[in-house]
């Protein structure tokens, strides 16, 4: 699977932006895109990399973090192999790189880092006045 994140820029705070990662292939273990789940993290400086949100392969179950819940909102299309990541309200405290990533498991959900296998290269979000 490689995965490609995209949609990240500079917006002022209270703003929006919307994150998209378009991934190709299959697993190792052979699933497709609509079998597996992809997760959000994101990354800033001098910190660990955080769990951001995740959505469900069959029926598109989501959740979020505590930080995002009710200002993020993730989606997929498995049609076009794409996942888009809505970002509203946006804060200062939301600057990161933001990844995508998969797992090479039928794991329906994980916040956890080490359970995912296969990254985007990450997108830029920078919010600032």
């Amino acid at each position: 699977v490689q995965l490609q994140a995209s949609g990240g820029g500079l917006v002022q705070p209270g703003g929006s932006l919307s994150l998209s990662c378009v991934a190709t292939g299959r697993t190792k273990i052979g699933l497709p895109f609509a079998n597996y789940t992809v997760a959000w993290f994101r990354q800033a400086p001098g910190k660990e990399r955080e769990f951001v949100a995740a959505i469900t392969p069959s029926n598109g179950q989501t959740g979020y973090s505590n930080s995002v819940q009710g200002r993020f909102t993730t989606s997929r299309d498995n049609t076009k192999n794409t996942v888009s990541l809505q970002m509203n309200s946006l804060e200062p405290e939301d600057t990161a790189v933001y990844y995508c990533a998969a797992p090479d498991s039928r794991i329906l959900f994980s916040s956890r880092p080490a359970d995912y296998d296969y990254w985007g290269q990450g997108t830029q979000v920078t919010v600032s006045s």
